[in-house]
């Protein structure tokens, strides 16, 4: 009698010990999943790291500077047509660097570095122009790609998008 409650317990501690090392097992792999879902970039369109359709071409006149609060960028579209979409990031230390319309220029509220509209600086103490994103343009529709600043030394012509 007793050898058959002995493989009786036997095998209900077989069954406890698979049933808890399934569970550990499920318990790993869904904070595994937490965890890469954690460090996988967030690049949903119409959030900062994704794509951005801001508008059709003519929705931006010459000579513009439209913010993109959302995106933390400014589309400016220059008196010759072409369009560059700057982060409004200042390239010293960071600070959010707003569009005086006044002075026609962005000037930096932390250390008063001031860029021209193509991002160009003017006044340092920024060591160099305002990073830009990638501009697309597409049947007349304009979209910015906001996953990668592209850092500058200098600013450029080939820097701005035609239409």
């Amino acid at each position: 009698m007793s050898e058959v409650n002995n493989t009786a317990q036997s095998t209900r501690r077989d069954f406890l010990k698979c049933a808890w090392g399934a569970a550990g097992l499920v318990a790993l792999v869904e904070a595994s999943g937490v965890a890469l879902s954690f460090f996988s970039p967030r690049t949903t369109e119409g959030e900062f790291g994704g794509v951005f359709t801001v508008g059709r071409v003519e929705d931006f006149p010459p000579g513009s500077v439209t913010p993109f609060n959302n995106g933390r960028f400014y589309l400016v579209r220059l008196a010759d047509g072409g369009f560059l979409a700057l982060y409004r990031k200042c390239t010293h230390l960071g600070c959010a660097v707003p569009w005086n319309p006044a002075e026609g220029r962005f000037v930096c509220p932390c250390h008063a570095s001031a860029f021209e509209m193509d991002g160009q600086i003017i006044n340092p103490p920024a060591p160099r122009p305002l990073d830009r994103f990638a501009v697309i343009i597409a049947d007349g529709v304009v979209k910015v790609d906001t996953s990668a600043p592209i850092q500058r030394d200098r600013t450029n012509r080939e820097d701005a998008v035609y239409a």
